[in-house]
């Protein structure tokens, strides 16, 4: 990738429509400015998942880049991601929807769609292989990191995840756009029309974006259930204490509580700081090696339903495991099939 210009240039508050960002001040500005002038812009790098806010405002105006605001949220939140979009939203960022853009043959939540219908609803977004993609949430690090993997499995390296999210973008004085009816929602329901579509077996519009699956970087249940047995891989769940151990409930009725036989824990929260930032490779490091996860060995990541054991799978990306698949059905799966096995904390003892 080309080497991008260097700019100290607060992004203008008259190209945001109806701009709702912290507040901007004179000194805050100096500030700023007086920190860039010391930072120096560069290639998106090439050997880490995730780039910062930093330089993405650095490299926001660049037409080969393109910002993807994927926010979700679990059930019980109560959050709208399409209205908080339209609220506010980095500059220009297009909206991918997780739920949306998903396998329309199954009752599992947002499963990983067909290579066609992935290409459908992409080339409606706008985005093309050349593209340079950075993915945030609302979250700060959360359902970015699904988007991310999403995006790989299709055969798409070319993109990050931003570190801390809108969270960390607007504490750091960026400006924020809202638009009720921007041409960003237009290309998202464009982008639902043609994964219906497809799975419709209707004609779609022009296909921008070809997909070339990777077939490595996701599990099914059938993989999972042969790996208790082989033990090829490391299986790290990325839920909570209490439900990997079958103490808490499910979030989803109808499923059991426990874990896969032989996994292990790692809460994707042990993957990030307190501002919801990706920790660094020597602390990353600490929390697989506690739970005694070789690096040295394969390993595939599950969570409730495929969001945050791509948190996990970020986590190793940065400590060099490049090809961690994710069990995409993961315990939403799991859980509610009659015949697969479950162990709790409670038939360990």
């Amino acid at each position: 990738m080309q080497k991008r210009l260097f700019s100290i240039r607060a992004v203008p508050t008259s190209t945001a429509q109806n701009t709702r960002s912290t507040c901007w001040s004179p000194c805050m500005a100096s500030s700023i400015v007086s920190r860039r002038a010391t930072y120096s812009t560069r290639s998106a790098p090439t050997n880490e998942p995730v780039v910062s806010v930093d330089w993405l405002y650095d490299n926001l105006k660049e037409p080969d880049i393109k910002v993807v605001d994927a926010s979700w949220y679990m059930p019980d939140e109560q959050r709208n991601p399409i209205q908080e979009y339209q609220v506010a939203h980095i500059p220009g960022a297009l909206f991918f929807d997780v739920d949306g853009i998903a396998d329309r043959t199954t009752n599992l939540p947002h499963m990983l769609p067909s290579e066609e219908a992935f290409a459908a609803a992409v080339s409606a977004l706008g985005i093309q292989n050349k593209d340079d993609l950075v993915v945030y949430d609302g979250k700060g690090l959360f359902s970015a990191a699904r988007v991310w993997w999403m995006f790989r499995v299709f055969g798409h390296d070319r993109i990050w995840v931003l570190d801390g999210g809108l969270p960390r973008w607007r504490a750091s004085g960026y400006d924020v756009e809202s638009s009720a009816s921007s041409d960003a929602i237009l290309k998202a329901s464009a982008a639902s029309e043609a994964i219906e579509k497809v799975y419709q077996g209707q004609a779609v519009g022009p296909i921008t974006f070809e997909t070339k699956f990777q077939p490595q970087l996701v599990w099914t249940l059938e993989q999972v259930t042969k790996n208790i047995e082989e033990k090829s891989h490391q299986h790290v769940d990325a839920r909570g204490k209490p439900r990997f151990d079958g103490i808490a409930p499910e979030p989803r009725k109808g499923i059991r509580s426990g874990h896969v036989p032989g996994s292990k824990c790692i809460p994707f929260s042990q993957m990030l700081d307190g501002s919801q930032s990706l920790l660094p490779a020597d602390e990353l490091k600490k929390r697989f090696d506690q739970e005694g996860i070789s690096l040295e060995n394969p390993v595939v990541t599950s969570c409730g339903t495929g969001v945050t054991a791509c948190i996990l799978a970020l986590g190793l990306h940065r400590l060099g495991k490049t090809d961690v698949p994710v069990y995409d059905g993961s315990w939403t799966e799991w859980g509610a099939h009659p015949d697969t096995p479950v162990d709790t904390t409670a038939q360990a003892e």
